[in-house]
């Protein structure tokens, strides 16, 4: 069966695909009629497919013409898959430890087949709900990001290198249009999209509706996001887009990269693990009280905090390590026959880490804000059932982030912001 233009595949579809296609099959061996396929896609845009042949296992994710989370009355491009595929492969040349293997991609069909990450391997956002810890996430995290958002900007690149990348990327408009408006704009005003745990918050979204300053900030950001091309981001990395075990860390799902500010990575990971910090008074009982290994006097929260705090301050290290590394070759951030001297290369790095740290504290509260009032929620959150534990979890890290973006140039430091958590007890 020729599979010439885009077709959606179900499993009988997907196993004929499979069967035509050598890059795949020979991953999984010829058994065609063994194949075990399962649909697992939980997040909100796409298909994607476990399939377990006699010889190996694969992934198989499929782009549709719309979000799949809310139907075909919010059309989405197909193309988001190509700009995935394309991100997945240089961020896997910087980074191969942490990014997993694109084996095939399909742009007629929007299709991506990759590696599967097997079990232990689940999302980072469920094991944090269940209160795992695990001890390399800091360490590994923060190498994805010193290592993709350093060897994608002008500190590593030639203006020449970073333009033609740039307009490569500049095509994943939609893309970066939706995030836009469901994190910029939608949170702050009245969207039929919008949906909050009423009715305990109806008076906190009023109240970001009202905030004169909170608007004035988020607009700052909002045109960072839109207007700065300072490196490859993956664009939509938080919890969800990073799979774990106790010694693995692979990042998945770039399908909104494109050429933006460094501190919308680093901040949606780190908000987000403030957003999962929050939630797990909602997620405490008597049979699980969050502590870690039974120690009574180190809680699961202030494990995130750490892991929180230490993301940051080892980013800052690795990622001014290849700047100091680098600093004589072809990059053209600070060219140095003009900054020629200990102290303005100094100077102008201090500068460069102090802007990104805010950038990355506002953008980070951005993100929570939205996760909290916009369309789209998190699990985090969503699975407290009792919804009166639930909206005082949501309250009290709406008003966190509302403080963070207000007031995020006061912090100089992410001990700083951790001390700023308020200790929420249910």
């Amino acid at each position: 069966m020729a599979f010439t233009e885009f077709r959606p595949l179900d499993e009988k579809l997907l196993r004929e695909y499979i069967k035509a296609t050598p890059s795949l099959s020979s991953k999984i061996g010829n058994e065609f009629d063994d194949l075990t396929i399962k649909e697992v896609g939980d997040g909100n845009l796409n298909f994607v497919y476990i399939v377990v042949g006699t010889s190996g296992s694969i992934v198989i994710k499929q782009a549709l013409e719309y979000i799949r989370c809310i139907g075909e009355s919010w059309p989405m491009t197909r193309e988001r898959a190509y700009f995935e595929a394309l991100a997945l492969k240089e961020h896997r040349q910087l980074c191969p430890d942490h990014v997993h293997e694109v084996y095939h991609f399909d742009r007629p069909m929007s299709l991506i087949g990759m590696r599967f990450l097997e079990p232990p391997h689940i999302i980072l956002r469920k094991g944090l709900i269940a209160g795992i810890e695990y001890p390399l996430l800091a360490e590994h995290i923060s190498e994805y990001m010193a290592k993709t958002l350093f060897c994608t900007s002008l500190l590593y690149r030639s203006t020449m290198e970073h333009k033609r990348a740039v307009a490569e990327f500049c095509g994943n408009v939609e893309l970066c249009n939706h995030t836009a408006r469901v994190v910029f704009s939608d949170p702050y005003r009245v969207s039929q999209y919008n949906h909050w745990t009423s009715p305990y918050l109806d008076r906190d979204v009023e109240a970001v509706r009202e905030d004169n300053y909170l608007k004035i900030e988020i607009a700052e950001l909002k045109s960072k996001f839109c207007e700065r091309a300072q490196a490859l981001i993956h664009g939509d990395l938080h919890t969800g887009s990073v799979m774990v075990t106790l010694d693995s860390t692979q990042v998945i799902d770039p399908e909104f990269a494109f050429y933006g500010p460094m501190g919308f990575d680093i901040g949606a990971f780190l908000g987000n693990l403030i957003l999962a910090c929050f939630a797990q008074d909602g997620h405490a009982n008597q049979r699980n009280d969050r502590k870690v290994f039974g120690i009574v006097l180190q809680s699961y929260k202030e494990w995130i905090l750490r892991t929180l705090e230490e993301t940051w301050t080892l980013f800052h290290k690795k990622f001014t390590a290849l700047w100091d590394q680098h600093k004589g070759g072809s990059g053209e951030a600070y060219i140095p026959e003009i900054y020629n001297n200990p102290e303005i290369q100094q100077l102008v790095q201090q500068k460069f880490m102090k802007d990104l740290f805010h950038d990355t504290l506002g953008f980070g509260a951005a993100k929570m804000i939205r996760r909290i009032v916009g369309v789209a929620h998190v699990e985090d959150f969503e699975s407290i059932k009792d919804a009166r534990k639930r909206a005082a979890c949501e309250q009290a890290a709406l008003e966190f982030a509302k403080m963070l973006l207000k007031e995020r140039r006061k912090f100089q430091a992410m001990a700083e912001v951790v001390s700023a958590i308020p200790n929420l007890h249910l």
